[in-house]
């Protein structure tokens, strides 16, 4: 040390806290649901260019992990009521042994589209498209079908759609207003466009029109009850291993009363409001696990 030089003052520790602690361990494991390390992925950051303006409905209701895990698991029992949607699944996914893989893709299609950059988005739309051009087969009865339909491309957009805005209503801000609610329809029919999908409800009202329309066209067998089991009986990685049985009931009551009737699913075990209150104290648990800092 140099004559007249001042020593160096030792880096200061930051005093460990045992909340903050598991705040960040448990965010870690969150975030590594949605993202898998050995690919290489990361959280999407919200983009400047992305698709959507920020503070709009469609960032709002994709951005609640707690309510998007609920109306996933929604759509999920809604889209299997259609045959085609259902036996492309069978004939085409690796669902049975690789459940978390495939939630993990479709959350981040939602995460990509929804706030990466408009030039990743559609690079990303453009993949799934391709994907499904290679989708297709025959029903057990020998009706044709293809991912590229766009009455079952429909049907599957429409299923997440009514599921992640009812899931954001009713376990986030029941007072959201109609016309936020009409916008969200109005934002994700722009990516269900892009998918093939027609018709696209843009709002509540069509919604409903839809729902209503195409129930002649839903089917509901015994594998179509065994794969609604599988779904509901998962047990997912590290949290999520331990939320499910909450966010599976949360996500039954969620169901129209016809599409439980149709999947033999009943809303029993908690009441509804009792549902809505754990799932609610586990979705103020992770955005505490997962802001910044």
């Amino acid at each position: 040390m140099r004559r007249g030089s001042t020593p160096a003052r030792p880096l200061r520790q930051q005093p460990w806290h045992p909340a903050e602690h598991l705040r960040r361990q448990l965010g870690s494991s969150i975030r590594r649901m949605f993202n898998d390390p050995a690919k290489g992925e990361a959280p999407v950051m919200p983009a400047g260019n992305a698709l959507f303006a920020p503070d709009t409905p469609i960032r709002m209701v994709h951005a609640d992990v707690t309510s998007m895990m609920v109306g996933g698991i929604t759509a999920l029992l809604l889209q299997m009521l259609h045959p085609h949607a259902l036996q492309g699944v069978l004939d085409h996914s690796d669902f049975r042994t690789d459940l978390d893989g495939r939630l993990r893709r479709t959350a981040r299609f939602i995460a990509i589209t929804t706030y990466g950059p408009a030039a990743e988005a559609e690079r990303m739309i453009g993949r799934v498209n391709a994907i499904h051009r290679h989708v297709n087969g025959t029903l057990p009865d020998g009706t044709p079908y293809s991912a590229t339909d766009p009455a079952t491309l429909a049907w599957v957009h429409l299923a997440e759609a009514r599921s992640f805005l009812q899931a954001y209503v009713t376990l986030v801000r029941p007072d959201m207003p109609g016309a936020e609610q009409d916008e969200y329809y109005r934002q994700f029919a722009m990516i269900a466009r892009q998918l093939g999908a027609d018709p696209v409800p843009e709002n509540r009202a069509q919604a409903a029109e839809m729902m209503a329309a195409m129930r002649p066209s839903l089917r509901a067998a015994a594998i179509t009850r065994e794969v609604a089991h599988t779904v509901l009986a998962h047990r997912g990685e590290s949290i999520g291993a331990l939320a499910q049985p909450v966010l599976a009931r949360a996500a039954i009551d969620l169901l129209p009363p016809f599409a439980r009737t149709m999947l033999g699913l009943q809303s029993n075990g908690l009441p509804a409001i009792g549902t809505r209150m754990a799932t609610r104290m586990l979705g103020g648990t992770i955005r505490w696990a997962l802001r910044p800092g």
